[in-house]
C-alpha cells in the first residue's frame, strides 16, 4: 500500500477512513497456502494474505511483462492536506497464457479504435467558447506583437489589455483582460454580436496561447452552430491610444 500527501484547502475535515475490513480467509486460500509451502519449502502465514476484494479499480498499467492495478483508494481530508491510500496489485503475466491472451485482446481493441476521430475536430464558424472562460497567457513577445499591430507602445498595451501576473520563470507577463472580471466573460479583443458571428479582433497578432489552441477534442464547442459555411468578419479591434500618441509615437 502506498501513501501520498498533497496540499489542498477544503471546507471541512472528514473523519479518518477505516482500513479495509479483513475478510475471513476461505478454505481454498488456506489449502493454496499449504500447497505452496509443501511445493516450495517456504513457510506461509495466513495473516499475510490480503483477502479484501478488489472493488474500486482506479488505474491499470500494462507493460511488456507486468500488469499493475491500483484499487480501493481512500482519502482522509484535513484542512491543509489529503492523505491518499490505495492498494496495488502487480503480476508478471507474460508466463500466464490466459493473461497474455487477455492483454492481447485489449491491444487488438486499441488497434481497432486507433483511427477513431473525436467528436470535434474543427470549430464551427463564429464559435467563441474558448474566448470565454479561458485566459490566454501572454509573453513579452506576444505583448510586443500586439503593440506592433496597433502601433502602440509596449507598456501601453501591457497596461490597457493585460492583467499583469508574471509567472515564476518570468516567461509570461500575465493574461489578456476580459470585458468584466468574471472568468466566463469574453476576451476584450472578441468582436461580433452573438455566437455564430464572433471573431477575433486581433487575429493576425493573437497570443501564442491562442495560436496553439486546437479544436481537436474540444468539449466546449457551441454545438448549436452549423458546421458548414462561413461569414464575413467585421472591422478589427480598434484600441484606445494614449493622448499624444499615434502609431506608437509622440505627435
Amino acid at each position: 500500500m502506498k501513501t501520498n500527501a498533497s496540499n489542498a484547502m477544503h471546507a471541512a475535515p472528514s473523519a479518518k477512513p477505516q482500513e479495509d475490513p479483513k475478510a475471513p480467509i476461505a478454505t481454498i486460500d488456506l489449502v493454496n497456502l499449504r500447497n505452496y509451502t509443501r511445493e516450495t519449502g517456504q513457510p506461509t502465514h495466513p495473516e499475510m494474505l490480503d483477502t479484501a476484494p478488489m472493488e474500486h479499480v482506479k488505474e491499470i498499467e500494462i507493460t511488456e511483462e507486468h500488469i499493475t492495478i491500483k484499487y480501493n483508494e481512500r482519502i482522509s481530508r484535513t484542512y491543509n492536506t489529503n492523505e491518499i491510500t490505495h492498494k496495488e496489485w502487480e503480476y508478471k503475466y507474460n508466463d500466464d497464457a490466459e493473461m497474455v491472451r487477455a492483454v492481447a485482446r485489449v491491444i487488438d481493441l486499441a488497434r481497432r479504435h486507433l483511427k477513431d476521430l473525436p467528436e470535434n475536430v474543427a470549430c464551427p464558424p463564429g464559435c467563441a467558447e474558448c474566448c470565454s472562460g479561458y485566459e490566454p497567457f501572454v509573453s513579452r513577445a506576444d505583448v510586443q506583437r500586439i503593440a506592433d499591430h496597433f502601433g502602440m507602445a509596449f507598456n501601453d498595451v501591457l497596461t490597457q489589455h493585460v492583467v499583469q501576473r508574471k509567472s515564476a520563470d518570468g516567461h509570461y507577463l500575465g493574461y489578456l483582460k476580459k470585458i468584466t472580471p468574471e472568468i466566463e466573460s469574453q476576451c476584450v479583443f472578441l468582436k461580433g454580436t452573438k455566437s455564430g458571428r464572433y471573431y477575433c479582433g486581433i487575429y493576425s497578432a493573437r497570443p501564442s496561447d491562442c495560436r496553439e489552441f486546437t479544436p481537436i477534442g474540444c468539449e466546449d464547442v457551441d454545438a448549436s452552430l452549423p458546421r458548414a459555411g462561413s461569414f464575413p468578419v467585421g472591422p478589427p479591434f480598434v484600441p484606445r491610444h494614449p493622448r499624444g500618441m499615434r502609431n506608437g509615437r509622440l505627435r
